[in-house]
């Protein structure tokens, strides 16, 4: 059994709450910059004083409505600037927020108002109005649906409507409903994204994410700190973008929101964030997308060289820095290649925040090497966001980083990482015998796997649950062949079977984005679809390419004997992924059964 533990640098006092940020920078910041909302294509700043004012004119609201102490409302939006001011708004009046992706289904909606007994929920939109509406009747517990949008579609619904509302209720009753909160009352419960089973939902404490909060910036002190800017477009209802913007507006780092990743790229350029926030599959469509960019326009030699250079840059950069040769190269793709790269994060982006899955340690190298080192870390909902963190002080490619402060990692017996700390969430929701599954003398089990090394950095090996036993009885880790090969830039998804077979194999889905390009490179008609193309050859040698690279990281036993090209992408939509881009493996092993069967029926 190994630990590391690293000290708290700061604590929690029991009267405090998470919306103490927003008054105090209203009271001593009051025109600085908090937010930047998008009005009719244009940012527009909201300062802390406005926002405070907000926040405030909408508890009331709430409270009016008969919201009391304690009770749960329903959140389900898209990132917008309207998710968060609700968010510090239920704060104010005393309740608890109940996050909802806004991508759910019927089912799993009416599941989370009654699991976690609802009073009220707010949504964005018409359609998800109707969504709610079809589940309500059945839960009497549900006082009020409120819309975010209004009838033209703009923002003046239920903000609008919980501003008149609340006109009658005093600044001292508001206020003295924020001063009733202390830190070991529950401030949300965010349900889990249910990758098996029924979502759970973790309750977080107010204690639980300031700790969080004041651990991230110990950690990333140059990234959170005034005049920086933060555009969030991850979904807020997941617990890594809603912990980094709660560090934004402790930290009066300039905010601001976006839901549709389409407009990704100009949204970027023109918010020019100082640092962004995102799970794997976006940095790895960054990178694919200029790797397929620069081979369309004939530049693919260059582009090679250059992402060579920048791996090796980075490899140098852990082994005594980089030797003139290189540094020559390095300057030489920095104007040609690499420049390109930082424009499109904006221009201003100094660094990058991964988690939520494994980056790959190629994908590292290369952010790294081009001068946007990828900060990756490692935590779940249970232990509201991070419990471990690369830092630019404290940075290891191939680990997830040390332990935040004020938390210790233990690696079990049987390799399962334990996590112990103020970060650790209180418990499930109206579920006892989870809890006690998963809670033992304070330490959280994760399910996960991983190592520790000397110097306290963890890297995770895989998933107890997910561990596959072939027929010969070798324990295999999919992990670290799926990284692989979701590294490539044609392969979108992956997943790595074998459970009880006499070899490993593997279901691969091409990415939509760069199969135009690979079709033109290799002289396919530009009308094939990749249901047309699951069986061409040269399609098959480019994956048998990519999966050859991938079982040089595995022993023979574990490498990939045989794969199937699937017809279509994994999709949230297709109930193959969580809307935090995990992926659901029953469903996939249910849905390509039969092509499972292919693999090995030969």
């Amino acid at each position: 059994m190994r630990e590391f533990s690293v000290p708290a640098t700061a604590t929690v006092a029991a009267e405090e709450n998470l919306t103490d940020m927003v008054w105090a920078n209203a009271e001593r910041f009051g025109n600085a910059v908090s937010f930047r909302r998008r009005v009719d294509g244009t940012w527009v700043d909201v300062t802390a004083r406005d926002f405070a004012a907000q926040v405030l004119a909408v508890a009331k609201g709430l409270i009016a409505a008969g919201l009391q102490p304690g009770e749960r409302i329903g959140l389900m939006s898209k990132t917008r600037y309207e998710w968060t001011l609700l968010d510090f708004a239920i704060w104010q009046a005393g309740g608890v927020s109940v996050p909802i992706y806004e991508t759910s289904s019927a089912e799993q909606v009416e599941w989370i108002l009654s699991d976690s007994a609802a009073k009220a929920v707010i949504v964005e939109t018409a359609a998800h109005r109707a969504t709610v509406d079809s589940v309500v009747a059945g839960l009497p517990e549900v006082r009020n649906v409120w819309t975010i949008d209004g009838p033209n579609g703009d923002s003046a619904g239920v903000i609008d409507e919980l501003t008149g509302l609340g006109a009658a209720i005093t600044d001292e009753e508001a206020a003295a409903r924020r001063k009733a909160v202390g830190a070991d009352d529950t401030a949300t419960i965010v349900y889990t994204s249910g990758t098996t089973g029924r979502p759970k939902g973790c309750e977080l404490t107010h204690r639980n994410l300031l700790s969080e909060v004041r651990a991230d910036i110990h950690a990333f002190p140059q990234l959170m700190q005034a005049g920086g800017s933060l555009l969030v477009f991850l979904p807020l209802a997941h617990i890594l973008a809603r912990a980094i913007a709660l560090c934004g507006t402790y930290t009066r780092v300039t905010l601001g929101h976006t839901a549709d990743v389409k407009n990704l790229v100009d949204d970027l350029q023109s918010f020019r964030p100082t640092f962004v926030v995102a799970v794997p599959r976006v940095f790895e469509k960054v990178y694919n997308g200029a790797k397929q960019k620069a081979h369309a326009a004939g530049k693919g030699k260059i582009f090679d060289a250059a992402e060579a250079t920048a791996v090796a840059y980075s490899h140098a950069q852990a082994s005594g820095g980089a030797g003139l040769g290189l540094k020559l190269k390095h300057a030489v793709f920095s104007k040609l290649v690499y420049s390109k790269l930082q424009a499109a994060l904006g221009g201003r982006c100094i660094a990058a925040v991964s988690g939520g899955a494994p980056l790959g340690e190629r994908l590292a190298h290369f952010f790294r090497g081009v001068g946007v080192p990828v900060l990756e870390g490692y935590g779940l909902t249970e232990t509201s966001a991070a419990a471990c963190v690369n830092t630019e002080a404290a940075y290891r490619v191939g680990t997830v980083g040390r332990p935040v402060a004020g938390t210790s990692v233990r690696i079990g017996e049987d390799g399962e990482i334990l996590i112990k700390g103020e970060i650790v969430f209180r418990s499930y929701w109206n579920n006892e015998a989870a809890t006690a599954e998963a809670l033992e003398d304070g330490w959280f089990h994760t399910g996960d796997l991983g190592e520790l090394d000397d110097d306290g950095f963890l890297k995770i090996t895989g998933r107890k649950k997910e561990i596959i036993v072939t027929a010969g009885g070798k324990n295999v880790s999919p992990a670290v062949l799926e990284d692989r090969l979701r590294a490539h830039p044609l392969i979108s998804q992956c997943m790595v079977v074998g459970d009880a077979q006499p070899f490993i194999g593997a279901l691969i889905t091409i990415d939509p984005e760069f199969f135009p390009a690979w079709k033109e490179q290799n002289g396919k008609p530009a009308s094939a679809t990749v249901a047309d193309l699951v069986d061409d050859e040269t399609l098959r040698q480019t994956i048998q390419a990519a999966v050859d690279e991938a079982n040089q990281a595995v022993s023979k036993a574990e490498a990939i004997k045989k794969f199937r090209i699937l017809p279509v992408d994994f999709t949230e939509a297709g109930g193959e992924m969580t809307p935090s881009l995990k992926l659901r493996r029953a469903v996939v092993a249910s849905t390509y059964k039969q092509d499972i069967e292919a693999i090995y029926s030969a």
